[in-house]
């Protein structure tokens, strides 16, 4: 179970990684396209669609998906450079991209306060004994023999003549 958990969890960090020059955001229903440097946008083949700048941005929908390149300088020298992107994706009005990292830190942030919390329940539940050996108490000696009765005549012993005869007034000692 745990090695599938950190499996997951390397996956969703491996999962984040995202070209260093340029790219594809998805926000709602719009999404954005980034190009390395300053340049000119391009549909397919060869539909101009901006000129100079490095963003561009557009809504989504079945129209917009599709391949798109920008055209830029290179910043140190006078080389042209092609950037290309493919459109396609899955847009909603209230949706909105988990980031992994932040994901995979909230993980991190219960497990440590999870540990944190099992080390103080542990402590403060722990006995408070002290280390050495415990004794084991003994019980008190007992004096030999019965308690002498009562010399009360509340707790006068039963006559055996003024006793019932019922069938369950009698006492029968064994042995």
């Amino acid at each position: 179970m745990g090695v599938r958990a950190t499996l997951a969890v390397l996956l969703l960090f491996i999962a984040t990684v995202e070209a260093a020059d340029g790219g594809v955001e998805f926000w709602e229903l719009d999404f954005t396209m980034t190009c390395p440097g300053e340049g000119n946008w391009f549909k397919k083949k060869g539909e101009s669609l901006l000129q100079g700048n490095e963003t561009y941005k557009l809504q989504y929908d079945g129209k917009t998906k599709g391949s798109y390149h920008c055209e830029y300088n290179y910043t140190n020298d006078a080389s042209v450079g092609t950037y290309y992107f493919y459109v396609k994706g899955k847009v909603c009005k209230n949706c909105f991209e988990l980031d992994a990292s932040l994901f995979g830190g909230v993980i991190a942030v219960d497990v440590l306060v999870t540990a944190i919390l099992m080390m103080v329940i542990f402590k403060y539940t722990k006995k408070k004994s002290s280390a050495g050996l415990s004794h084991a108490s003994k019980a008190p000696a007992r004096s030999g023999g019965r308690a002498q009765a009562a010399q009360s005549p509340t707790y006068e012993p039963l006559s055996p003549h003024t006793r019932a005869q019922d069938p369950y007034s009698v006492v029968n000692r064994m042995g």
